[in-house]
């Protein structure tokens, strides 16, 4: 069995031993352009990949993306379209995107934020804390990591909701689909965690109305993609003081511009992609299940291109 390997911004060495452990009787090759077009993969591991890749190989089974978001796979010009793409569904990414959204929660819910810019005051001056039963986090996105979120935070005791394109069932956590019950469900959030997909229909879905659908006070997160939020639009929403503040890991051009206001901000934390980080063995163990129920001619959960995830 030939796989074929390109990870922009990946360890190299690291994933390509992990996979020679994982695969030690096949042919594993790093792309580059002076890869042998004599040589065809049967499958991809990739993460971001050229163009040109694509016009060098053509007998791919199925091309595994390095991460829970296809969008830029999705519009790569020159991707064959009749090859099924597989993503991570969950591959360990979970504990590290709850501990992630658990921060900005603690963050702003323990006052945090107010306590950092006294420090610079030197001001001494505590502040009431609210208890988790008292705070509603809304999560946006209920696919395997949202549910996750939605759960871990339920057993912590805070209010749980959850909206998704589609109607979900989830124990103790109340659920609001379409987007004719968007509204209805921003307006109860005091913390609304995005991790929707990235996809044409979710493009700027929080543009300057909805984030005004939000209560007063309300922190968002972003974990999910950056072109889901308008980062503009959530820049007035900051300088209303509709919005507390922000915890934001995705924009729509990464990095965000230097110029971008965002950055000034005290009332905004900014981190570079970090949030629920490619686990190597974790991923190859999905990969290698995957990849052996499809050479049984077994079905295996591939991205739907038409909803883009």
């Amino acid at each position: 069995m030939n796989i074929l390997f390109y990870g922009q911004g990946l360890a190299n060495d690291g994933w390509l031993e992990a996979m020679r452990t994982t695969w030690p009787d096949s042919d594993i090759q790093l792309w580059s352009a002076q890869l042998d077009t004599r040589w065809q993969a049967d499958y991809a591991l990739l993460w971001h990949p050229p163009v040109e890749l694509f016009a060098s190989q053509h007998q791919l089974k199925a091309i595994f993306n390095l991460g829970a978001g296809v969008d830029a796979l999705l519009r790569l010009p020159g991707r064959p379209t009749e090859v099924p793409i597989i993503k991570l569904r969950n591959a360990g990414m979970d504990p590290w995107m709850f501990d992630y959204i658990h921060y900005g929660v603690l963050h702003f819910g323990r006052n945090f934020d107010h306590y950092r810019r006294q420090q610079q005051q030197k001001l001494w001056q505590p502040h009431a804390s609210q208890a988790p039963n008292t705070r509603c986090i809304g999560v946006l996105g209920l696919g395997a990591l949202g549910q996750t979120v939605a759960q871990r935070f339920r057993q912590l005791g805070y209010r749980v909701q959850g909206w998704s394109r589609g109607p979900k069932s989830i124990e103790g956590i109340d659920t609001y689909s379409g987007l004719e019950h968007l509204g209805a469900f921003l307006g109860r959030c005091d913390v609304l965690v995005n991790l929707l997909p990235g996809t044409e229909e979710t493009c700027n879905l929080l543009n300057a109305s909805r984030l005004a659908q939000l209560r007063q006070g309300t922190v968002l997160i972003n974990a999910g993609r950056g072109t889901t939020l308008d980062p503009d639009a959530l820049n007035h929403a900051l300088d209303s003081g509709h919005l507390r503040g922000a915890l934001l890991d995705v924009f729509h051009a990464e990095p965000l511009p230097s110029d971008h206001p965002l950055w000034a901000r005290s009332d905004v934390i900014i981190t570079p992609h970090i949030a629920a980080p490619t686990l190597i063995d974790e991923a190859l163990q999905q990969i290698a299940t995957d990849m052996q129920s499809l050479e049984q001619g077994l079905f295996v959960p591939h991205v739907d291109s038409a909803q883009g995830y």
